[in-house]
């Protein structure tokens, strides 16, 4: 097996990704087949730092449509990160994965309150962290989230898996002539609009010379194909 081109990286998972076909809640075929390429990442060496999202249980920016306001909807939405995060350790550890769920927000009956160094230090342990309740704040993503956590840890790639197999310029679901990028700038997704992951979040991998890969999650083997370095999906990089 060709040794691994990044040795820490922070894998930035939807919550929509762990719903399947399903229109919400968790499929755990989805997540058992995730669990698989992430425990076959960790094989081969590589430190892992997991933020996950919550929208498969709740999108805090759709409450106003409902009547909770947005900072309410912002603090349900973390809410729902855990209970991912907390799926995602338990199909983890049953392949006996050792995994530490850390959250922004304290809830020490069910997962360890977010510090720096301590998750640092699980990362040099082998451990594989999943940092739940995004940034503890409303109004800030967990692409925000994950892009935080990525320059906190010192992660050298923020992987972004996706339903698609890297960034377009139009929604190849709907645009059969929709153009695929093999590479881009921090500068040129920020010009183009083509929401990679929120403005705030290519801003501060910008900051911290952090790539981001755009990839295919669908796809078996994708993680690690990313990790020995093959060009699958669209890279992020460079001013």
């Amino acid at each position: 097996m060709s040794s691994p081109k990044y040795k820490r990286i922070l894998l930035k998972l939807s919550g929509e990704a762990l719903q399947g076909s399903a229109s919400g809640g968790i499929d755990f075929a989805t997540l058992n087949g995730f669990a698989d390429e992430v425990a076959d990442a960790r094989t081969m060496g590589v430190e892992i730092g997991l933020v996950v999202g919550g929208g498969n249980i709740y999108r805090g920016a759709n409450g106003t449509d409902t009547g909770v306001d947005r900072p309410t909807g912002d603090y349900m939405g973390m809410l729902a990160t855990v209970i991912n995060a907390l799926a995602i350790q338990a199909v983890l550890e049953r392949r006996g994965v050792p995994t530490r769920v850390m959250t922004a927000i304290e809830m020490r009956p069910v997962a360890e309150p977010y510090i720096r160094r301590r998750a640092v230090r699980h990362l040099e342990k082998g451990r594989i962290v999943i940092f739940g309740a995004g940034t503890g704040n409303p109004f800030f993503t967990t692409d925000s989230a994950a892009a935080l956590r990525a320059s906190e840890i010192g992660a050298q790639v923020l992987f972004k898996a996706t339903k698609v197999d890297g960034v377009y310029d139009a929604d190849p679901v709907t645009n059969p002539t929709a153009k695929k990028f093999g590479a881009l700038t921090y500068s040129e997704v920020l010009s183009k609009n083509l929401r990679v992951m929120d403005a705030a979040a290519i801003a501060l991998c910008r900051d911290n010379n952090i790539p981001i890969l755009v990839f295919n999650l669908r796809k078996p083997g994708s993680i690690a194909e990313a990790l020995r370095g093959a060009a699958i999906g669209t890279i992020v990089e460079g001013n």
